[in-house]
């Protein structure tokens, strides 16, 4: 057993070590980064949690070199076996991994400096430039103090490892027993259990991501805590994903100019500053709070004004008969973060592709910066962990200044594996709003409900009509909404706050119309507000995108149109297109396309009738109308995405 323990203490040696060390290169790429922190107000902006989450992502890496050696001291352990050249490869396996370790570490501090983002995948672009990028390191002298930083901390870890390596190796005579192979099993076991727990990095939901290094509002400090040799591997991983290729429609050339006619588009300098369209302010310009609803899953199917009988929504029925209602809406995906990153940010939903949840996270110009650079407080209220998705790294990086999420609830209000439920949330939400606006300060607040999600959990304060659950869900969801207006109107920022309620996506309801059923997609969006004019009824088609610049256009705002929304209360689409993972769809005011870009399969239905035509073979040009406008539209967003065209910095 004493042999065990003195393997034990080398590794709990060198892992400390390897610790202690990435920690130095951290420390040296805080002063490097010094003047990003200088003068920083926001309260939460403490460097020392940002080295605390960062000793947290390198213990993540550094278990994973664990592993492997405590398995085989483990296992050699039980059999009394720790010869010199069992330790000695045992070392040289640590040896060469925190070299890798230590290396990338060292040419991240200047990387960081030049790019403000850590090394990622798209450093494997300049493999093939091997001279020219070795030229590059070595004849830049400002980066010879990471070159030696590298050398020090490789030849100090190596000269801790060999002196520890030294003193683990067995007393071959101290062989152990029966009982004690019992002991050694049971701490072996343990041990292992802790390293995968230190792999995966935390006990919620989700493993440990990118997203748990952001604390504040200093995006300095919010990426000093990753390690980036985990941010070099996560980006790697994501990449490699087939959602996240490139994709190619069609001809680059041909689909910008169609966009960039068919969205007015002026600017010339597109591969310099993407789109860019300036929308004038109006006569009248008010700087209302805006609440920003997202209804999880609310298919505009389950709504008795778009023809369903079963009475599930009275209150999103009443309201959308006193709001800006627009009848023609379509999801841009069939996921949460499509329809959040398409409404915040006006930019389509890329098939499955998840744009908020690579390890790089990129920035937007769009509805929360915009308000946030006016002046607003912006928030959001999401009802599970923030890591979901990535969204508290996504958000804190593109607009948002305060984010809620389960760490935040009592640990009694969590009722599935999406946290709390919709009451709650809205219950939560409405003292931290009243706080902001009585501090004097406008505020963009967005919540995020789930109930109407599985696994589904109907309150028992709530008494549903219906006899099946999912219907049942839906009515409570509908219940949860009409208690936070009514609470919501009892409050001083009430008449002066715009309310807008969609949802993230929809849902099968009822018969399945097409390969792409549209119950998916078509969704409910209202405006409310008491400084609204009298409500009415829109019937232009639209989609998510579109949100963000028909709501500036309501609040009469000067901006810079940096996506591909347009102001539906001022310009007509003729067409509008979305996504359902592996295919793509567009409808104007008679024809459905649909297309399976894997398959190659494509359908054009008539939608006139209660039942529709398959007409595509019969009108070639209605479906290429629609193919046309459908692929432009999203060839044109993957160019900026992939460009980082997508924000005016």
């Amino acid at each position: 057993m004493r042999n065990f323990w003195r393997a034990f203490r080398y590794l709990v040696t060198v892992h400390v070590a390897g610790l202690l060390l990435l920690s130095l290169f951290r420390l040296v790429l805080f002063f490097k980064g010094y003047a990003y922190v200088s003068g920083e107000a926001d309260p939460e902006a403490v460097p020392a949690v940002a080295f605390l989450r960062g000793i947290w992502f390198d213990n993540v890496v550094a278990c994973y070199v664990l592993l492997l050696p405590l398995l085989a001291v483990s296992v050699a352990a039980l059999f009394n076996y720790g010869s010199r050249t069992f330790f000695r490869i045992v070392n040289g396996w640590f040896i060469f991994f925190y070299t890798w370790l230590f290396l990338i570490s060292a040419a991240d501090i200047p990387y960081f400096a030049y790019f403000f983002k850590h090394l990622n995948a798209s450093i494997f672009n300049w493999m093939s430039y091997g001279g020219t990028t070795l030229g590059m390191m070595f004849s830049e002298s400002s980066y010879y103090s990471s070159i030696v930083l590298f050398l020090v901390a490789t030849a100090l870890f190596v000269l801790i490892a060999v002196r520890a390596c030294r003193k683990a190796v067995y007393d071959k005579f101290d062989v152990p027993d029966l009982k004690q192979r019992g002991g050694i099993l049971v701490m072996a076991c343990l041990l292992v259990g802790l390293c995968l727990f230190g792999i995966r990095g935390r006990m919620g939901y989700n493993p440990i991501k990118v997203s748990a290094a952001y604390y504040c509002g200093n995006p300095f400090l919010n990426q000093l805590g990753i390690n980036p040799a985990f941010n070099l591997l996560r980006s790697t991983l994501e990449a490699s994903k087939k959602e996240n290729q490139y994709i190619r429609f069609m001809d680059e050339a041909e689909a910008l100019a169609y966009t960039k006619k068919a969205l007015r588009i002026e600017n010339e300098d597109i591969e310099e500053r993407g789109f860019v369209r300036h929308v004038a302010a109006s006569d009248t310009v008010i700087r209302p709070n805006v609440v920003l609803v997202f209804m999880e899953s609310m298919s505009a199917d389950f709504m008795a004004r778009y023809g369903n009988t079963e009475n599930l929504t009275p209150f999103l029925d009443s309201l959308a008969r006193q709001s800006i209602c627009f009848d023609s809406i379509f999801s841009a995906g069939i996921h949460t973060n499509h329809g959040v990153y398409a409404t915040l940010y006006s930019f389509p939903a890329i098939m499955k592709r998840n744009a908020m949840k690579g390890a790089v996270i990129q920035n937007y110009t769009g509805l929360p910066n915009l308000l946030q650079n006016a002046g607003y407080r912006t928030l959001y209220f999401m009802t599970h962990e923030s890591q979901y998705d990535n969204m508290n790294g996504f958000f804190r990086t593109n607009g948002y200044d305060e984010i809620y999420a389960q760490e935040d609830y009592p640990s009694d209000k969590v009722v599935n594996s999406f946290g709390v439920q919709d009451d709650f949330l809205f219950e939560y939400a409405l003292p931290v709003l009243t706080r902001t606006y009585e501090e004097g300060v406008p505020f963009f607040a967005t919540l995020m409900t789930v109930s109407n999600h599985p696994p589904y959990v109907i309150p028992s304060s709530f008494s549903p009509r219906s006899a099946d659950t999912e219907k049942q869900i839906v009515e409570y969801a509908d219940w949860a909404m009409r208690r936070f207006m009514d609470e919501a109107s009892r409050q001083p920022w009430f008449d002066h706050t715009i309310f807008v309620f969609l949802a993230d996506h929809g849902k099968l309801v009822g018969e399945v119309d097409s390969e792409m059923p549209l119950s998916y997609n078509h969704i409910p969006l209202m405006f409310y507000s008491p400084l609204l004019p009298s409500p009415r009824t829109v019937n232009v088609l639209g989609g998510q995108i579109d949100v963000a610049p028909t709501l500036l256009g309501i609040m009469g705002w000067e901006y810079e149109n940096r996506g591909l929304g347009v102001d539906l209360l001022r310009e007509e689409r003729p067409c509008i297109f979305f996504t359902a993972d592996d295919a793509v769809g567009c409808i104007d005011d008679s024809h459905f396309y649909i297309y399976r870009p894997a398959e190659e399969q494509e359908w054009l239905y008539a939608t006139g009738g209660k039942r529709w035509v398959d007409e595509t073979a019969t009108q070639p040009d209605a479906l290429h109308r629609l193919k046309t406008y459908a692929l432009s539209m999203l060839q044109s967003a993957e160019y900026l995405v992939s460009r980082n065209l997508t924000t005016g910095k």
